[in-house]
């Protein structure tokens, strides 16, 4: 069975310069208006005022709340929602989401997985209550993650905070990929799981690799099931003549390593084996794509740097 991985700002305020010009400090922070209406995945959502009870079903959105300035407003979050600290985990679940339970919170707002069982159904029941939704949908890409940042921010009242988290995230993305510099080809083999399942070139993950330089190879771009789905499942043989230079392990967190991976029958042949180019990632961070994006672009760029 596959097994798949799933910053507060300081601000400082001189007290003479709000009181020289307090119209220019209340024009940084504009009072945001209501009514509301985003569109994602097809489902529109719909906020009449500001909302104050907030459920979200989803780890990438509970990240995206809190990092835009929403954190307060979050009254319940999922059992998988583990950061930040502070947010208000439950028994909820963000994979069978249960109708009644969400109901029983008499939530203003509640922020689904479009992906999760039932989750049609779900919202056509929550909106009957009268329970604006925002239905989540994983992106294709950065412009889908950054999309999701700037709706929730509309509906929750933090439209300017979700437009500086962007802007400050594309600015340490960029930095990060251009001080990869990378003047050869290098083959790299991102790992879901032990039984060699891995993703291509058109997966968001993909692409984040990509993005560094066009001259990175995806071993898994040319595998055997590379279809569109974009996870295929590799053979130990196709790997070992693909040969790698670096191996990124999103299953760490089950128990891979470089041990593990050195150990493999015919893995001691690999490059990334033999020059230690195996990243186990840290859990989570592969697997969302709220914030904390900037440090999987960091993580992989250090792995990159080293080859290149």
């Amino acid at each position: 069975m596959k097994r798949f991985p799933v910053a507060a700002l300081g601000a400082t305020i001189v007290l003479a310069a709000l009181q020289v010009a307090p119209a220019q400090a209340a024009k940084a922070t504009p009072k945001p208006h209501f009514p509301v209406t985003v569109t994602a995945d097809g489902y529109t959502t719909t906020v009449t005022r500001m909302p104050k009870r907030i459920v979200s079903l989803s780890p990438s959105g509970t990240e995206d709340l809190f990092a835009v300035g929403a954190g307060k407003q979050v009254i319940a979050v999922d059992d998988y929602s583990n950061f930040p600290k502070n947010a208000p985990m439950s028994k909820l679940s963000a994979f069978t989401p249960n109708l009644e339970a969400i109901a029983a919170m008499h939530p203003d707002l509640v922020v689904l997985n479009a992906d999760a069982t039932k989750a049609a159904d779900v919202r056509a029941g929550l909106v009957m209550l009268h329970i604006p939704v925002y239905m989540e949908k994983a992106p294709a890409g950065l412009s889908g993650a950054y999309l999701e940042m700037r709706q929730l921010g509309a509906l929750t009242g933090h439209a300017a905070q979700a437009t500086a988290l962007i802007q400050r995230m594309q600015r340490q993305i960029k930095g990060i990929i251009a001080s990869v510099k990378i003047t050869k080809p290098v083959r790299i083999f991102w790992e879901l799981d032990n039984t060699l399942y891995s993703v291509t070139s058109k997966t968001f993950i993909g692409q984040v690799v990509k993005s560094f330089n066009p001259a990175i190879v995806n071993i898994a771009d040319a595998a055997a099931g590379a279809d569109a789905s974009g996870y295929p499942q590799l053979s130990a043989e196709y790997l070992i003549a693909a040969n790698p230079q670096v191996v990124f392990l999103a299953d760490a967190q089950y128990g891979e390593s470089k041990p593990t991976v050195a150990a493999r029958a015919g893995w001691s042949a690999v490059d990334a084996v033999q020059q230690g180019n195996i990243v186990a990632l840290p859990n989570d961070i592969p697997s969302r794509w709220g914030p904390r994006l900037v440090q999987l672009y960091r993580l992989i760029g250090n792995a990159l740097a080293k080859v290149a």
